[in-house]
């Protein structure tokens, strides 16, 4: 049994996440908001921008979920909203994998997974912020695999739209569905569930031989022309 902290698994792709891995794994939840009821895990309520993170000896996986995703046109954004999304995905991700760098490297094999966007590789109008923070995701992926290895592996997950509580504005109206769906050459938009497969094996010891990797789980979207 691993012991496995998820950043963010009171919704979303980190609650899809949780809902894979709490009857196998020791699983830990730090979040503003409680997890659904019905799972098995050791819960923290904190903001993990400004709150004290909780002691935890030990730690096999880590996954960190928060992300924004605010899209504007570069006239309409102003730096003060660049600096928050950078705190929420890049500057968060770090504060906790320094916090819970002790209890990973006790481990035999350690995991830690990050998520980026396809935006970063993939040039798209009013997608300034979240692409240029979550570029710094994946350079924070790439830099800690090669310091950190053998020990700790450090991957990245790079998804396109996801049917989260974090899209619902972009998913709001049928037309806005299918217009998201047809750009995929899946035809269909990304579920929780689609992501919380490839963290689990990122997590697990299927994927040993596998670090500083950006996972593209975007329905084709980044390499396919549709």
């Amino acid at each position: 049994m691993k012991t496995i902290l998820v950043v963010g698994g009171s919704s979303g792709i980190g609650a899809a996440v949780l809902e894979q891995h709490h009857k196998e794994h020791r699983c830990i939840n730090i979040s503003r908001r409680e997890p659904a009821s019905h799972l098995d895990v050791e819960h923290h309520t904190v903001d993990v921008l400004s709150d004290d993170l909780p002691e935890i000896e030990t730690l096999d996986g880590l996954v960190y979920c928060p992300g924004s995703i605010n899209l504007k046109p570069v006239s309409s954004f102003s730096h003060e909203d660049l600096e928050q999304d950078f705190r929420i995905n890049t500057s968060g991700a770090f504060r906790v994998l320094k916090h819970y760098l002790p209890a990973l490297k006790k481990s035999q094999q350690a995991s830690v997974v990050l998520f980026s966007t396809v935006a970063v590789g993939k040039g798209m109008p009013f997608h300034i912020s979240v692409a240029t923070v979550k570029a710094g995701v994946e350079a924070m992926t790439r830099t800690l695999a090669a310091e950190l290895s053998p020990g700790i592996r450090v991957n990245c997950i790079a998804p396109s739209l996801t049917e989260t509580p974090l899209a619902e504005r972009l998913l709001r109206s049928e037309k806005q569905r299918e217009n998201a769906a047809e750009r995929h050459p899946l035809k269909r938009i990304g579920q929780a569930e689609d992501l919380a497969h490839s963290v689990r094996f990122l997590l697990s010891d299927e994927s040993s031989w596998i670090t500083g990797q950006v996972l593209h789980v975007d329905g084709g979207l980044s390499v396919v022309q549709s």
